[in-house]
């Protein structure tokens, strides 16, 4: 299974920044016919909805509101191609006292928030018959990096939640792609408190070129690309076999 980003109509959550942002430019870049640009702030997008007129097109979403997800699935029914690019990260070891509240928080965004819009978007992306969905996970999604244990454990969650997508989208004629970072120069790698890191840019043409691939797994950037080294051994026998016989 491939998917061609020419000509489709796409959807990204937290279009406006970072990441998302990068991938907005990148799917127009590749000949995307339409982008819908889902934020909790719709002035933040007037820079892309200048430079791009009506090939972008705001609509509200918050991942916090299940309400929001499916006024927004019922405002798009148009879209090809869903990346789930929204998630947030709060700075929390194992034994801080916002432990349980930041894990409580990022569930609800980083893995209820693509419980629900995979819900929303299915029967959608099912009526195409070249659709996709992509979600952005982490390479902490496989590795716990204890400063941030809380956001490790959401990632993991939503890696694992992503896994099983794989497999119930497949039978609808859905890509999924799951893509696993490392520290991008953005916003929330900031407020992890890293210095250094590839670009958006990066992590937003890899996803175009790996949906053209058919491929599961994206290890983007430099510090990612280590991880798949290692990684890949077991995502060939376990993760993308077929273990059910």
């Amino acid at each position: 299974m491939s998917f061609s980003v020419k000509g489709k109509v796409a959807l990204v959550t937290g279009a406006n920044r970072g990441i998302g942002k990068a991938i907005v430019e990148s799917l127009i870049k590749h000949g995307a016919s339409k982008v819908y640009l889902a934020v909790r702030k719709p002035q933040s997008t007037q820079e892309l909805s200048q430079r791009y007129a009506d090939k972008v097109s705001t609509v509200y979403f918050d991942a916090e509101e299940p309400a929001s997800i499916q006024a927004l699935a019922d405002s798009a029914p148009d879209v090809d191609l869903l990346i789930n690019n929204a998630g947030v990260l709060e700075v929390a070891e194992p034994l801080a006292k916002n432990a349980v509240e930041a894990l409580q928080y990022e569930m609800n965004i980083n893995v209820y928030g693509l419980i629900r819009m995979a819900q929303a978007f299915s029967p959608i992306l099912e009526k195409h018959p070249e659709s996709a969905l992509v979600q952005l996970n982490s390479v902490a999604s496989i590795k716990n990096f204890t400063p941030f244990t809380t956001y490790s454990a959401s990632k993991a969650a939503s890696y694992s939640v992503t896994q099983g997508l794989k497999d119930s989208l497949k039978e609808k004629g859905i890509q999924v792609l799951s893509v696993h970072p490392g520290p991008i120069m953005t916003d929330m790698a900031t407020k992890a408190g890293f210095e250094e890191g590839d670009s958006s840019e990066v992590v937003a043409e890899a996803i175009v070129e790996a949906l053209a691939k058919g491929e599961f797994h994206l290890f983007p950037d430099s510090m990612a690309k280590v991880f798949e080294s290692e990684y890949q051994h077991f995502a060939d026998n376990i993760i993308n076999a077929d273990l059910s016989g």
